[in-house]
């Protein structure tokens, strides 16, 4: 008996063993693998450090096996592109800079593209042109201080070196704005591919070994990446542009608002240079904070002094926009995206609430406002008298229905009609109709 279950016995082990092996080949041919990517087409503002730190987090906590950085961007703030870099170098996720086609990775743009795990541009587009500028009002000034030269230029080319990269251009492209297109920097080793598209570029590098992990991305899926609302939103306000001017319509709006009392110009123009602030990179949490505190003042005005609701719609401005400010955005590990949305719901739902009923209470009072007093109504209207009035004689009359005490100065019998000349308190004044 036991010479014959023991080969049935390894026959079901081998079939077993077999049928794992084939389990764990398919499993290991990436059709779960997955890279997020993640396109920066505008210039390195104060929230684009922010937005690429909440993808690296995204990649590291969803298991992605890479993650893309596409640059398409003329370049931007040196301290936002120190802290980007500084992102990458401390993340366990692959980061792979690519510049896709028609693109262009011009100064900060370059430092990025050479701080990551894996360069790579495509065909016919180019980097370089990394002399630090100085923006003023006249427009922008090169900046020839030899301090602030050679510290970015020894930034650069320590950047370069980590990996691997050529360390002649890491100088020059600050100090000459040295340029290169694609195969110029393959040729250099300034890049390590060039490719036309992301799923070609994929395909290119599988099989690599960065960051002491195997790339399996030659039949990875890419998933765009999305920011949460709240970085959204500081990405707009955190273009060059689009500050300056909240900044130059605060301050107008304030000088407006002091030289017209009333017309609440200088409450939008504060919001506006609170928001302008956050989008040159104040903290954003202390503008969100102070937002939502002046959004709070200005209701409370608008509950305590007539008006016109000019403070309490400001108000009801200042604190949604302090609310999305002030939702999570960092730290997936603690606020995942599904938490976000029920914050964002969460903050927000009660102030457009709130606001409404803001809104709905402005427009009774409105009304109110409007209608004329209730003696103003009934003067000139006809009455019936119900008892004899006279001088020293008073009685009811019969008004819509409802009985008033009245008097009057002539004589008037029961059931006549008379005109309402007046109201003293509860009584009506009439008089005889004509």
């Amino acid at each position: 008996m036991l010479v014959e279950r023991t080969p049935r016995f390894l026959s079901i082990f081998v079939l077993c063993f077999i049928l794992t092996a084939v389990f764990a080949s398919i499993a290991g041919a990436g059709p779960d693998d997955k890279v997020l990517v993640l396109e920066i087409s505008e210039a390195i503002t104060p929230a684009s450090d922010d937005i690429i730190a909440n993808a690296i987090e995204k990649a590291e906590n969803e298991n992605f096996e890479a993650l893309v950085i596409s640059l398409d961007t003329p370049g931007g703030g040196l301290e936002e592109t120190q802290i980007i870099i500084k992102d990458i170098e401390n993340t366990s996720v692959p980061v792979i800079g690519y510049v896709p086609d028609g693109g262009k990775a011009w100064s900060a743009g370059t430092l990025i593209l050479m701080g990551t795990d894996i360069a790579a541009m495509a065909p016919f587009t180019v980097i370089g042109s990394a002399q630090p500028v100085k923006m003023s009002a006249e427009g922008t000034k090169p900046i020839e201080d030899e301090k602030i030269i050679n510290a970015l230029v020894k930034f650069s080319v320590t950047t370069a070196s980590k990996h691997g990269r050529n360390e002649t251009f890491a100088e020059e492209v600050i100090t000459k704005n040295k340029n290169l297109d694609a195969q110029e920097a393959l040729e250099a080793g300034v890049i390590e591919y060039i490719a036309p598209s992301i799923p070609n570029l994929l395909t290119n590098i599988d099989g690599q070994q960065i960051k002491e992990r195997v790339l399996q991305t030659e039949s990875a899926k890419t998933e765009d990446y999305k920011p949460p609302l709240p970085l959204s939103f500081l990405g707009v306000i955190s273009d060059p542009i689009i500050s300056s001017l909240l900044l130059t319509i605060g301050l107008y709006g304030i000088i407006f608002g002091i030289s017209s009392p009333g017309a609440g110009a200088e409450l939008f123009g504060i919001i506006s240079i609170v928001m302008g602030l956050i989008g040159t990179g104040f903290d954003i949490n202390i503008g969100a904070i102070f937002l939502i505190l002046v959004g709070i003042g200005l209701l409370i005005v608008e509950i305590k002094v007539p008006g016109f609701g000019i403070f309490g719609l400001v108000g009801l401005i200042s604190l949604i926009i302090g609310s999305i400010f002030l939702v999570p955005m960092g730290s997936e590990n603690i606020y995942t995206p599904e938490f976000r949305r029920l914050m964002t719901l969460t903050v927000m739902a009660p102030t457009v609430v709130f606001g409404l009923f803001l809104v709905f209470a402005i427009y009774k009072v409105t009304e109110i406002r409007k209608k004329k007093p209730v003696i103003g109504e009934i003067i000139g209207d006809t009455a019936q008298t119900i008892d004899p009035l006279g001088p020293g004689k008073s009685g009811f009359v019969r008004y819509s229905g409802v009985y008033w005490q009245a008097r009057s100065e002539e004589e008037i019998g029961a059931k006549e009609e008379v005109e309402i000349i007046g109201k003293e308190r509860e009584v009506l004044l009439v008089r005889r109709k004509i």
